[in-house]
């Protein structure tokens, strides 16, 4: 499987058009924009509805959202989300370094007890990515004067793309996809495993918060049905079927899945930054109105609305 890292292929898809993206990046976790930036630059780049979905962090949407904040973009309306990075353990031990992604669309960023998972959840990103450190260090490629600099608020959910920087900044890595194929991936001389939630875990988390518990970029779910059906008997209720990296084959293939579970389609840009602008990124993005208008729809029914 390609990395999601790694800049994907064309896909055919019209620049501008998508008016949503409901999974995007910012500094607070591994992307490179700070939340009012990529605000910015997804409204200049037709956005009217965004979720930030930073890993195992709510903090984007607290900031753009909280009563002293500048106004948004004039037309662009929020999404509070979440990536909650899984551990598969035994549910599905052979998947790619053996995880599952999990987006939270919608969840309640004032809910204690959901706060409380993802601090757990950023605290098994620290250590791992302390221990990632030290790796490098071990094989004489220390990125120690790098991460000094790194604003410990901004980047509260660290996560391997943060290291690949680190090592591009430091001379060992060309890019950040050299960075994942060399060192940081699995296998790689620095790669560690990851701690923290199971899927099922973080499913119940987020239903528990009031939000759609989605399977991020996971092209495989139909050939994985048994477990996607023991995810949706835990409370899954979406597919990622159109994320940027998807070419037609795959989204169509993805959206038939999901209707024929039974899921809410959801979909998005998954932008971090490394590759260019948000507009570039955008311009990859296909995103069906009907999709859009199905979170809507199964948002309002649990009471949760956008905030604009």
């Amino acid at each position: 499987m390609a990395s999601r890292h790694a800049r994907p292929e064309a896909q055919p898809a019209t620049p501008g058009t998508a008016e949503a993206d409901l999974h995007a990046h910012t500094t607070r976790s591994d992307g490179v924009l700070e939340p009012s930036e990529l605000a910015r630059q997804a409204r200049a780049a037709g956005v009217r509805l965004l979720a930030i979905a930073d890993h195992d962090n709510l903090a984007a949407f607290r900031e753009l959202a909280s009563p002293g904040a500048a106004p948004l973009p004039t037309g662009l309306a929020l999404l509070p989300a979440v990536e909650i990075n899984t551990v598969t353990g035994r549910l599905a031990s052979e998947l790619p370094e053996g995880e599952l992604h999990v987006l939270g669309i919608g969840v309640d960023p004032d809910d204690g007890a959901f706060e409380a998972a993802l601090a757990s959840q950023r605290g098994a990103r620290r250590r791992r990515f302390e221990r990632m450190v030290e790796r490098l260090r071990e094989i004489g490629l220390p990125i120690d004067e790098q991460v000094a600099a790194l604003d410990p608020a901004a980047d509260d959910a660290l996560g391997r793309p943060t290291v690949a920087r680190a090592l591009i900044a430091a001379g060992h890595a060309a890019d950040v996809d050299d960075a994942f194929a060399r060192l940081i991936g699995q296998g790689g001389p620095a790669y560690v495993p990851r701690g923290g939630l199971d899927p099922i875990g973080a499913v119940h988390a987020i239903r528990a918060a009031g939000g759609l518990a989605a399977l991020a970029h996971f092209p495989e779910a139909p050939a994985r049905e048994p477990l996607v059906r023991a995810l949706m008997d835990a409370g899954l209720d979406g597919l990622e079927t159109h994320h940027r990296s998807f070419d037609a084959p795959t989204r169509e293939a993805m959206a038939a899945f999901a209707r024929r579970l039974g899921l809410v389609a959801t979909g998005g840009s998954d932008y971090h930054g490394d590759h260019g602008p948000y507009a570039d990124t955008h311009a990859e993005l296909v995103m069906p109105a009907q999709l859009v208008e199905g979170v809507l729809e199964a948002l309002a029914a649990r009471g949760r609305r956008p905030f604009a």
